[in-house]
């Protein structure tokens, strides 16, 4: 009877076949969906992480969480939210969308895709299996308490308890296998699969985008992988690259982080650059200003970026010549970046901008990427960067870089590409809840921390002394992260929400021209059914609207 039942109903599939389909798939959008998914795991991951920091340092001399726990929370939660949430997020995008916007039927290598997203995976699952496994010949296992940036000599065994540092090394380094999986298949997808008569200099700024980000991890996490095998040879071969106490350098170690880690702000920045670029146009109803200065200030930040490292390292004792040309270096990056607020800025001028929850996010990003560039000016100047490196004022700049404009451009795309993902919008309602409390509690939580940090807050600390006047702008930081976790709540529930209540979207619900949306919603396995041809940069706009008045060109 079971048999028969099933036959009758032919679209069913057993639960065990459909899980064993996106475990096998190849699909670049398939895995581009279990990249977002593994993303949003591990963001709720990190977002308790910060919040539990946030509780602790709520009143002055708490002892919510140990000063080890401590240690061990920002850690985790620094290298969770730049390895495993923003990257991976900002990659299944790509997966998803490129191969739509160039016109492919997938990507170049799709098994090396498929081989990329389980790396990532693994590493994450690595790195978080130290809270149970990490025991080794020393005890109780623990996560590891070295910062996301692991500096010589809190590495060394006298200093890291067990072998929770190795499960970050290794962690970190698996997943940075997965990423230069993933670039050098995108480099070759766009390269090679573009649709006929898809020329670079018609390319999607998004494409443009993933292109120079995946050059950009291609050149930046080799050496960074260089530096993680060095540093286990130290700790378990007897070398003595970083250790100084044997004739090593510590700061050798900063400098190979952090050729790594400065260009990881523009891998992690330059996707969010193209999601804002395909959104602000559509909802201004305007071509993009100065598409080809946006292409070149996207290659310029690409080369300046692998030359801007050391201004991390101001506080370390360099020379002034040195400290001269990495502050001239951080200057030079801000022209590029400059140019593509100011175009971004003249879309919007004279447009019939439309208020849609993508458009809001793009419009926060804006705001927010504003002020979190001009504290980094402040910070290019070494007198400064002296008084302020290591205090709050840092993770305030930072988060509004990272947060402030990466996280709301994310939310931007999740908002804009979702009906192409699924079928139907996203609810307008939660959208707008979800929008303003996340807008108020990121403000709440990261303008207060410019303030404790000029009045002398050093970072990574567990608590502070009482009447330093510090107390009130940590609390107003802690209700802010509150606020912030409550809105990726109404964000959750949208989303599932959506999915089966959401009003159906249609092909192309926003009017929009580039080709993703001229396939159906969702896309079927093989993207078009004709390979289209592009004659511009706007080919599905100008199919539909040959002669529209209202739409101006270049």
């Amino acid at each position: 009877m079971e048999a028969d039942a099933y036959t009758a109903l032919p679209n069913r599939r057993p639960a065990t076949a459909v899980a064993h389909d996106w475990v096998t798939t190849v699909d670049h959008k398939q895995i581009g969906i279990l990249y977002i998914v593994a993303s949003c795991f591990f963001l709720t991951l990190g977002g308790v992480e910060a919040l539990l920091m946030r509780l602790q340092l709520w009143m002055p001399d708490l002892e919510i969480v140990s000063p080890q726990t401590f240690n061990q929370l920002f850690t985790m939660h620094g290298t969770t939210m730049i390895f495993f949430v923003v990257m991976p997020v900002e990659a299944g995008m790509a997966n998803y969308l490129v191969p739509l916007m160039i016109g492919a039927r997938d990507m170049a290598f799709p098994r090396l895709n498929a081989f990329g997203f389980w790396m990532f995976l693994f590493g994450g699952f690595l790195l978080y299996f130290s809270y149970f496994g990490a025991m080794g010949l020393y005890g109780a296992g623990s996560a590891p308490d070295i910062g996301w940036y692991a500096y010589a000599p809190l590495t060394s065994p006298a200093f890291s308890r067990g072998n929770s540092t190795d499960y970050w090394l290794l962690g970190t380094m698996i997943s940075g296998v997965g990423s230069v999986s993933f670039a050098v298949n995108m480099i070759a997808t766009i390269i090679t699969m573009r649709a006929p008569g898809m020329r670079l200099s018609t390319m999607p700024l998004f494409a443009w985008m993933i292109l120079v980000t995946s050059g950009l991890i291609v050149f930046a996490f080799p050496p960074f992988t260089a530096a993680e095998i060095m540093m286990l040879f130290d700790r378990h071969l007897g070398a003595h690259f970083f250790d100084t106490q044997a004739g090593g350098d510590g700061l050798l170690w900063q400098h190979l982080f952090w050729f790594f880690g400065h260009p990881e702000v523009y891998i992690l920045a330059l996707p969010a650059f193209g999601i804002v670029s395909e959104v602000i146009p559509v909802f201004s109803r305007k071509v993009i200003f100065g598409y080809a200065s946006m292409v070149a200030a996207t290659v310029s930040i690409g080369f300046i970026a692998m030359g801007v490292w050391a201004h991390h390292m101001f506080t370390v004792g360099m020379s002034s010549t040195v400290d001269l040309f990495f502050s001239a270096a951080t200057f030079l990056i801000a022209v590029p970046t400059g140019i593509k607020m100011f175009n971004w800025t003249a879309t919007l001028y004279g447009g019939r901008i439309r208020l849609t929850v993508p458009m809001l996010f793009s419009l926060g990003f804006l705001s927010l990427f504003l002020i979190g560039g001009l504290t980094g000016i402040m910070l290019a100047i070494v007198p400064m960067d002296w008084q302020l490196s290591d205090s709050y004022f840092l993770i305030g700049h930072f988060h509004f870089v990272a947060f402030g404009g990466i996280f709301f451009a994310v939310m931007s795309a999740y908002y804009y590409w979702y009906p192409k993902a699924i079928g139907r919008k996203m609810n307008r309602k939660l959208g707008l809840w979800h929008f303003w409390l996340q807008f108020i509690g990121f403000n709440l939580t990261f303008i207060p921390m410019h303030f404790s940090g000029i009045l002398g807050m050093p970072r990574r600390v567990y608590t502070y002394k009482a009447g330093v006047g510090l107390e009130f702008w940590n609390q107003v930081t802690t209700v802010g992260a509150i606020i912030t976790g409550i809105s990726l709540l109404f964000f959750i529930v949208n989303l599932c929400y959506s999915y089966f209540y959401g009003e159906e979207a249609g092909d192309d619900p926003w009017n929009a021209w580039t080709l993703e949306w001229a396939t159906t919603s969702p896309p079927p396995a093989y993207n078009f059914e004709e390979l289209p041809v592009v004659k511009s940069r706007r080919p599905l706009w100008d199919l539909k609207h040959p002669d529209d008045p209202d739409w101006k060109h270049e």
